[in-house]
C-alpha cells in the first residue's frame, strides 16, 4: 500500500508541474507604463545632499551630491557641497578635483575661493589658506565667515 500511495503522489506532482510550465495561456495584454513623477532627479539629489550635510552625514551627502553632478554637470551648488563633503570625509584629492570642475562651471566666486581655503585649513597648509581666505574676504559684501575661517587659521 506504501509503494501506491508514492507512486500516486509522485504522479500527482509531475501532473501539476507540467500544467504550471504551458505557455499557450500567456498574457499577451499591453499595458500602460506609469510616467515617473516630474521632479528633477538632480534636484532631488542635491536637497538630499545638502540635508545629508547639515546632518553631518558626510558620507551620504557625498553620494547625493556625486549622483547631482552626474545628472547634471554644471551644477554649481551640487559641486560644491560635493566638494566640501570630501573635505569633511578628508578626501582633499577627491575635494581638489571637485574644486577644479566646481572653478570651470562657476568661475573664481568669493565663496567658492572661501571654501577653498577652509579646505586648506583642514589639511594643515596654513600659507595656503590664508592666501585663499584673503582672496575670498576682498571680494566678499559680508566677510563675516570668512573672518571666522581666518580666526580659526590663527588659533590653531
Amino acid at each position: 500500500m506504501r509503494h501506491s500511495s508514492f507512486t500516486a503522489m509522485a504522479a500527482l506532482a509531475a501532473v501539476l508541474m507540467m500544467s504550471g510550465c504551458t505557455t499557450g495561456s500567456v498574457d499577451t495584454t499591453k499595458t500602460t507604463a506609469i510616467q515617473p513623477a516630474a521632479k528633477a532627479v538632480d534636484t532631488s539629489d542635491l536637497a538630499q545632499g545638502k540635508a545629508q550635510f547639515r546632518d553631518a552625514n558626510y558620507g551620504l551627502a557625498e553620494q547625493h551630491f556625486r549622483k547631482a553632478v552626474e545628472l547634471k554637470a554644471d551644477n554649481a551648488e551640487a559641486w560644491m557641497g560635493l566638494a566640501a563633503s570630501y573635505d569633511e570625509l578628508g578626501r582633499f584629492d577627491f575635494a581638489d578635483r571637485a574644486y577644479d570642475q566646481l572653478l570651470r562651471v562657476a568661475g573664481r566666486k568669493p565663496q567658492i575661493i572661501n571654501n577653498m581655503g577652509y579646505s586648506q585649513l583642514l589639511r594643515g597648509n596654513k600659507k595656503k589658506a590664508r592666501a585663499l581666505l584673503l582672496e575670498a574676504r576682498a571680494g566678499m559684501a559680508d566677510p563675516a565667515v570668512v573672518n571666522a575661517n581666518l580666526a580659526l587659521l590663527n588659533k590653531g
